[in-house]
């Protein structure tokens, strides 16, 4: 039985690589209620955008979704998630699932799958991956990690990890960028200061494992199917949603 859990979608506008992301529309709808409507498909007992700019609380609204305006000064989603728990008065053991406002084809049953995994697992965050081939692994913007044979996650990088001596290794694991943790490791993370691996990296998960916090991370049950980054990658998920299949 999936533990009680609640789902934050953090949207911001201010977008380098795609201003007003959230907004884009995708066959008729913008691109995050189509974030949402998959939300909405789980067993979360909330499912709440958390949003800087009124614009995109205002197309909540309209289309009857749950909306938190936040700080605009947050550096990270999940200090943007924290101050959604802070507003709505979540207890400290309140699971929170962490999905990325541009994974319009985020699989609904990876998201129950990553609450299920913090609740059955010792550990501070859970995550998920998924199989990728060398070219693949190659890809600075594809973050990659391993893990111990508990699942337990032993770094993540940009670079291509593990490195293969031998030439023989033709497989890999991609990160994929969702998370759940509870309400009280969001106000622990939030005041640990960024360490110098993930100031390298650019990769917020390396602050909880400098600190000794463990990520339980699994082969994700779906394939999410690609997130939104650029014009390209908007077409491109924008053809696969317009599929006869979907």
């Amino acid at each position: 039985m999936t533990p009680e859990f609640r789902i934050v979608i953090p949207a911001r506008y201010a977008s380098l690589r795609l201003p007003g992301k959230p907004l884009r529309d995708i066959n008729g709808k913008p691109m995050i209620e189509w974030v949402y409507r998959t939300a909405r498909q789980t067993e979360a007992s909330a499912v709440v955008v958390a949003t800087d700019d009124q614009r995109i609380a205002d197309v909540v609204t309209d289309f009857g979704g749950s909306v938190c305006l936040t700080d605009a000064g947050h550096r990270s989603g999940s200090d943007r998630i924290l101050e959604v728990t802070r507003q709505l008065d979540w207890s400290e053991d309140a699971i929170v699932v962490n999905l990325q406002g541009d994974e319009p084809l985020m699989p609904a049953v990876n998201i129950s799958q990553v609450a299920q995994l913090l609740a059955d697992h010792e550990c501070a965050m859970a995550t998920l991956h998924k199989p990728i081939d060398a070219a693949a692994a190659r890809d600075p913007n594809l973050v990659k990690l391993v893990v111990d044979k508990q699942g337990k996650a032993l770094y993540f990088s940009r670079s291509v990890i593990p490195f293969d001596r031998s030439g023989d290794l033709d497989q890999y694991l991609g990160h994929i960028g969702i998370y759940a943790y509870r309400v009280g490791f969001i106000e622990t993370f939030s005041q640990l200061p960024p360490g110098e691996l993930e100031l390298a990296e650019s990769l917020e998960q390396l602050r909880a494992l400098a600190n000794g916090y463990v990520i339980h991370s699994a082969l994700a049950l779906a394939d999410p199917g690609p997130g939104i980054d650029t014009e390209q990658d908007l077409a491109r998920v924008t053809e696969i949603m317009a599929a006869p299949t979907r």
